[in-house]
């Protein structure tokens, strides 16, 4: 399973990247303004910026929500890096766009998915990666993971080649069951990733190991 990190701070994607498991970025629009980052000019460089740190794939949004406008404004954010992902919303003129950038050899994602026939209509369209949003299904008394079962089994079916994006990764556990239920990548904040490596027997035994050779060294 692949881990994309969900944000735009380049210090936390520099440490993800320096831990060895980082496979990419997301972001949004959402994450840029958190940064500081605003305009298009300092967007677009923030993504170059990103793309210099890590070595795969890093999903851009647009901010249209035309057929043509995302056409326009994806086609502008493919061009600005071999690594760029066009991300692109789960709605009519989306999906007509996941088609054409397809036919272009332009990678996609499709995000703001949140059920089995946005999936399945994403994976027709030729979208390279589906980002159902686990976590706030979670918010409103859905279950997340379940949704990630049933894409898992569709494209199994039929053997789509999009890949299963988790997205709205909350905590550790989300990442064990996105695991357990065959999704091709997790993104997530940079704390959920790092807490992977915590467990209280780990720090004890360490203790312990470390008391036994300062005894034996004393």
């Amino acid at each position: 399973m692949k881990f994309f990190i969900d944000t735009a701070n380049l210090d936390q994607i520099r440490e993800a990247q320096e831990l060895g498991v980082l496979d990419g970025v997301t972001t949004n629009p959402s994450l840029m303004a958190k940064e500081g980052i605003t305009g298009t000019a300092n967007i677009l460089n923030h993504y170059k910026k990103i793309c210099e740190i890590v070595t795969g794939d890093v999903s851009a949004e647009v901010i249209a929500t035309d057929y043509k406008g995302i056409i326009d404004e994806g086609e502008r954010l493919a061009d600005l890096h071999p690594q760029i992902v066009v991300k692109v919303p789960m709605i009519r003129d989306g999906v007509k766009a996941l088609n054409y950038f397809a036919d272009k050899g332009i990678k996609t994602n499709c995000t703001l998915v949140f059920s089995a026939g946005q999936a399945l209509l994403a994976a027709k369209a030729g979208a390279t990666y589906v980002s159902p949003f686990i976590g706030r299904l979670d918010d409103v008394s859905t279950d997340g993971m379940a949704l990630i079962k049933q894409i898992v089994t569709i494209y199994a079916n039929y053997l789509f080649e999009t890949q299963i994006l988790a997205a709205s990764v909350r905590h550790p556990m989300h990442i064990i069951q996105c695991a357990e239920s065959g999704a091709d990548v997790v993104t997530c904040p940079l704390s959920a990733i790092t807490a992977l490596l915590n467990h209280p027997l780990t720090d004890i035994g360490l203790e312990k190991f470390l008391a036994d050779y300062r005894k034996g060294n004393s």
